[in-house]
């Protein structure tokens, strides 16, 4: 028997592995998330140092979301996953450690929870690489939302198990559980036997590669969008969640016990819209999803901090799980729809970089909000913030219209150059020429501009058009590539969508031949020059 749409992906031994794995990795992560809250709250006093943990442990991912999918885009994403596990296996070793040792401070503990952070910035990117490669792209959505509930449902279990531990043990019992997950996970990887990236290409340098995944991200409208509104959603959503622990503590009753529970709710919320999307998706557009789920949101918050009462709580809290994955499997759907598979690891962490930037600055933000006005006043900012942000970005779309084909086409290489050309030798200039009806100037432009954003995104430095001043009609484009090396690169990159830019480029060329193309290399005797032309 087909197991429902919403599980389908599972049917796949490798996604079903790697789900597995991805569903130890989070418990981890809940878990310690929840621990350290937890024991920052008997250590210190302060609204700004608990909120601090959550700052901690997200703040990692915006300060290397870059880097670490720049790597997992250049090495094995097998070993690189593994390696992320072990990292996180060690901090909570760590951990460990020095609670029973008793010698666990509130700066101490804001450190480790740092360092975890780090083992999330350098293992998320290369999870999200991987997931398109191993579903097919109608399964991609149910993937992901796979992933959602991955995550919520260690948001359940952990909290859980981590309250249980933490009321009959100690928050070290916390961390040694922690210690032998992220060893389970670890093995799980390590069984995954990844296809070999095939090229007789060298790999990409590791600073050109954040380079070209940061061009891909500002030539990309429509990622440009997504990564705004994951950082605005962040930053209100984040004024609950950072604030949970004392939220909790001031409903009628509140306890240790509360803070996990209401964490679990968040995650049987998630897992239960999770698992209604596609009928839901039948239905609604991202956009809608990402509006109502925003707005719904910040109603909840303010029902919770205005009614502290459980039986309103923990209902309330079901719901904002619900709102809060609408809102965030809808934007990862729609970044991973907008780019192609040789950069989606980095387009992947620099959209991580912008929902952790969210979170981490929502955390600070609002937990200095608490600490002049009060818990409750913070949380209405942050919903009201909500409101007004979407309010004032209500045109921006996220849906995008008709989805961009990355599906891999064919073009013709580089000719065999008249001399030996090295692999970093250039940078490399390409013209190619057009002829057109002066007529469709202005639609020949608006092509053109489409062609300048697709160049930069494969790599491209600079991009130019030029008119000929004797001869109505006739253009000049050029585009600079960094080197040899780098020009071919960017011809592997070639996607249908390319192909189809490529044929409305061709169709306003009026001319008996095809446009001239003509390939330069820069010249390392001459003296350093200006801009082409």
């Amino acid at each position: 028997m087909r197991l429902p749409t919403a599980l389908a992906p599972l049917e796949g031994p490798v996604f079903r592995g790697l789900w597995f794995a991805w569903l130890a990795a989070n418990m981890t992560m809940w878990m310690n998330d929840v621990a350290a809250a937890w024991l920052m709250t008997t250590l210190t006093t302060s609204p700004v140092m608990v909120a601090l943990v959550q700052t901690a442990s997200t703040l990692p991912v915006f300060l290397l979301g870059l880097p670490s999918g720049a790597l997992a885009d250049i090495l094995d994403r097998r070993r690189y996953f593994a390696a992320t596990q072990l990292w996180v296996s060690v901090n909570a070793l760590l951990l460990a450690a020095l609670s029973l040792a008793g010698l666990l401070t509130a700066p101490l503990l804001l450190l480790l929870t740092f360092t975890n952070g780090i083992g999330l910035a350098l293992r998320w990117p290369v999870f999200a690489a991987i997931v398109p490669g191993i579903v097919t792209r109608d399964e991609l959505p149910a993937a992901l939302a796979l992933n959602g509930i991955a995550m919520n449902l260690s948001r359940v279990v952990g909290p859980a198990v981590a309250g249980a531990l933490l009321a009959a043990v100690s928050p070290a019992a916390v961390f040694v559980l922690n210690t032998l997950l992220a060893g389970v996970a670890f093995f799980l990887v390590l069984r995954w036997k990844s296809e070999p990236r095939t090229s007789a290409l060298p790999g990409e340098r590791f600073v050109g590669a954040m380079r070209v995944g940061v061009n891909y991200t500002l030539q990309s409208p429509r990622l440009k969008i997504i990564m705004l509104r994951v950082f605005l959603f962040f930053l209100q959503a984040t004024g609950l969640m950072a604030l949970l622990p004392l939220v909790a503590r001031g409903l009628h009753g509140g306890g240790a016990g509360t803070f996990t529970v209401m964490l679990s709710c968040v995650g049987v919320g998630a897992i239960t819209a999770a698992m209604y999307f596609p009928r839901l998706r039948q239905r609604f557009d991202r956009d809608q999803f990402v509006r109502f789920g925003s707005v719904a949101h910040a109603a909840l918050s303010c029902l919770i901090v205005l009614v502290p009462e459980l039986w309103v709580a923990l209902p309330a809290m079901v719901m904002v799980g619900m709102c809060w994955i609408s809102v965030a499997n809808s934007l990862t759907v729609s970044a991973q729809m907008a780019m192609p598979n040789w950069v989606r690891a980095r387009g992947m962490s620099i959209y991580q970089m912008a929902l952790m930037g969210g979170s981490a600055a929502g955390s600070l933000l609002w937990g200095q909000v608490a600490e002049v006005a009060g818990v409750r006043e913070a949380v209405l900012a942050a919903a009201a913030f909500g409101l007004v942000v979407l309010l004032a970005t209500r045109r921006l779309t996220v849906e995008g219209g008709v989805e961009i084909d990355f599906t891999p086409a064919s073009v013709r290489g580089a000719p065999e150059p008249a001399f030996p050309i090295a692999a970093e030798e250039g940078p490399v200039m390409v013209t190619v020429e057009y002829q057109i009806d002066p007529a469709r100037a202005a639609d020949f432009a608006e092509v053109m501009q489409r062609t300048r954003r697709a160049r930069l995104r494969q790599g491209a430095l600079s991009w130019g058009l030029f008119r000929d001043v004797t001869v109505p009609g006739r253009y000049v484009e050029y585009f600079v590539d960094e080197n040899w090396v780098e020009h071919q690169r960017r011809l592997e990159r070639f996607t249908a969508f390319d192909a189809e830019l490529r044929g409305k480029r061709l169709a306003f060329h009026v001319g008996p031949e095809p446009p001239v193309l003509r390939r330069y290399v820069g010249d390392a005797s001459a003296p350093p020059a200006g801009p082409p032309f």
